[in-house]
């Protein structure tokens, strides 16, 4: 059943605190706010939209280091500081014509619920709040920031048949 979810994705849809990070915010003196992105989880997301994966990025918080790095992955959709995630959903649909059923979500806190219940496949990270873990179609084996995201990127290549032929090709 989880296979057959995996199949019909389309689109990835990821949270970056708690999901890309570690969920840490560094400050520093200039009030500046610097983010620790994974390179795995980045090669991950390079390999789906290489495929016709596309990729999307939901935050509540903005920052100009997320910007950066979604723009060196490729990443076209970002929405960032959004209050109500679930509200960017039409957006999402009328800009990539992907439809819920076709959608993944990966998330780690509560503000992450309700999109787990309108997506075609969701995900908790391993550290997530309790409440998602028991929600969740998949949890990664590893915590948000440590190579979650490459997990599910994975997964997805895999359930498509995509995965070996991307490894042979390195």
């Amino acid at each position: 059943m989880v296979v057959d979810k995996l199949k019909r994705i389309k689109l990835l849809l990821l949270d970056v605190d708690g999901v890309l990070t570690d969920g840490s915010i560094i400050y520093n003196d200039n009030a500046g706010e610097t983010k620790v992105f994974n390179v795995k989880d980045g090669l991950g997301i390079r390999l789906l939209i290489e495929e016709g994966i596309a990729v999307c990025v939901v935050t509540g918080r903005t920052s100009k280091a997320l910007l950066h790095r979604c723009k060196n992955l490729g990443i076209s959709y970002v929405f960032d500081g959004v209050v109500d995630k679930v509200s960017v959903m039409d957006s999402i649909i009328t800009r990539t014509g992907v439809l819920p059923e076709e959608i993944a979500f990966i998330g780690d806190d509560l503000p992450d619920l309700p999109l787990m219940k309108l997506v075609g496949f969701s995900v908790a990270v391993a550290d997530a709040h309790e409440k998602l873990l028991e929600k969740a179609d998949m949890v990664t084996s590893a915590k948000g920031g440590f190579g979650a995201v490459r997990e599910v990127c994975e997964a997805i290549l895999k359930a498509k048949g995509l995965l070996e032929d991307i490894i042979r090709r390195f």
